[in-house]
């Protein structure tokens, strides 16, 4: 039988496919998985089985023969967490794959807790707890976005304690397994809904409590990530006290319980007003007592004698205005006087220099009508305009030629 490369003309027969893929599965030996029982059937003392991937949605069917079921030290059933040590098996007349279990365990504390101890230190390496990425919790949210259960214990909790306390709030809902293998894809999946909503002020995820296993979901690496990546304040309200999940974490706020993160999240009305009440009554206390204790100062002001008679201010003003007139009056009339005696001095200095004073001894000054002063006859031919200047005024003449020696 050739088994070169088959083609549409030279296929391989069926069953040398077959042969080929259970060879090589026996050359893969046994191996441990794990993951989820989804399926526990026995039938003649077998066991039937199915185990999905915790993760993806990947399924394996199993046989536990008799004898090995009898060896089991420990009872299982579906929705178990284990560990089996497998070998694939070919049924060559049948074309199928089945793994037969040697040896199934359940996931033991322990195991789970080194996981979740070294996923804690991967993330907080990364810096995804550290308290400077914690966001402030706004002070009145008007949306709520809330991630739970349908119709859980900690919807109505979280929703009627709300309200209680603030009526107007709205809630944004976002429905996701809280337990079990759908959890953790489901949760993240919310948060980052919920997150891209520009009206959701702040994002609260609940859940009632719980086993640490059922609250494995929360430390689920996909759920941390998709806290750390939200730009939205998260709230984490899982109500588990022993264990706490790695969303706490994460989370800006950690409430104990749902009630507690309503209580948290949304002030309370009534106590609201109460501190509105009472910032009031310290305000007017405050403006009350700075009111009377300016009343009092300009009491005292008033009652000094400058105030209470402010009269006597006038009156010394205006007798020191009445002595500076005085004064003024004084000094200007010294002045004058002197003013008066230099003029007089001036006067006399002028007189004594001035021609008029010659002038008034019966000399006159004669001149030209269009030139200077005459100082000789020849200066000033018969029929020459003249000007005599007298003390009193001037007079208007022509000239009769130079006069002789006998005239």
């Amino acid at each position: 039988m050739a088994e070169g490369p088959t083609t549409r003309e030279r296929p391989w027969p069926v069953s040398v496919l077959s042969a080929k893929l259970k060879e090589y599965l026996d050359r893969l030996g046994t191996v441990w998985i794990e993951g989820e029982i989804t399926q526990w059937g026995v039938s003649a003392g077998n066991v039937y089985g199915k185990l999905k991937d915790l993760e993806t949605d990947a399924t394996v069917s199993f046989t536990i023969w008799s004898s090995t079921r009898a060896k089991l030290t420990e009872q299982f059933k579906a929705g178990d967490h284990a560990v089996a040590l497998v070998k694939p098996n070919w049924w060559v007349k049948g074309g199928s794959l089945t793994m037969q279990v040697f040896d199934l365990r359940h996931v033991g504390l322990g195991d789970l807790l080194e996981r979740l101890e070294r996923l804690r230190a991967q993330l907080a390496a990364e810096g995804l707890f550290a308290a400077d990425r914690k966001r402030p919790l706004p002070f009145l949210p008007q949306v709520i976005g809330l991630v739970t259960g349908r119709d859980s214990d900690a919807e109505k909790d979280v929703v009627r304690n709300a309200r209680l306390r603030w009526p107007a709030v709205e809630f944004r809902m976002a429905y996701a397994a809280v337990q079990g293998d759908r959890s953790a894809p489901e949760v993240a999946g919310a948060i980052r809904r919920l997150d891209a909503d520009p009206e959701v002020d702040v994002i609260i995820v609940a859940r009632g409590g719980g086993d640490f296993q059922n609250l494995l979901g929360f430390s689920d690496e996909r759920v941390v990530r998709a806290a750390a990546a939200a730009s939205t304040p998260i709230v984490s309200a899982i109500g588990h006290e022993a264990d706490r999940p790695l969303l706490d974490e994460v989370a800006d706020l950690r409430a104990s319980t749902p009630t507690d993160a309503a209580k948290r999240v949304v002030p309370d009305v009534a106590e609201e007003l109460i501190r509105v009440e009472q910032a009031r009554a310290r305000l007017r206390m405050r403006v009350t007592t700075l009111v009377n204790h300016e009343v009092d100062r300009l009491g005292h002001l008033r009652s000094r004698p400058a105030l209470a008679d402010p009269g006597w201010m006038i009156d010394r003003r205006a007798e020191e205005v009445t002595r500076w007139v005085a004064r003024g009056s004084d000094l200007a009339e010294r002045a004058i006087e002197r003013a008066a005696v230099r003029t007089a001095e001036l006067r006399s200095q002028l007189r004594a220099l001035s021609p008029l004073a010659t002038l008034q001894r019966g000399y006159a000054i004669v001149q030209r009508e269009h030139d200077g002063v005459l100082t000789d006859p020849e200066q000033a031919p018969e029929g020459t305009g003249l000007r005599i200047t007298l003390a009193e005024g001037r007079l208007a003449a022509t000239s009769r030629g130079a006069l002789g020696d006998a005239e």
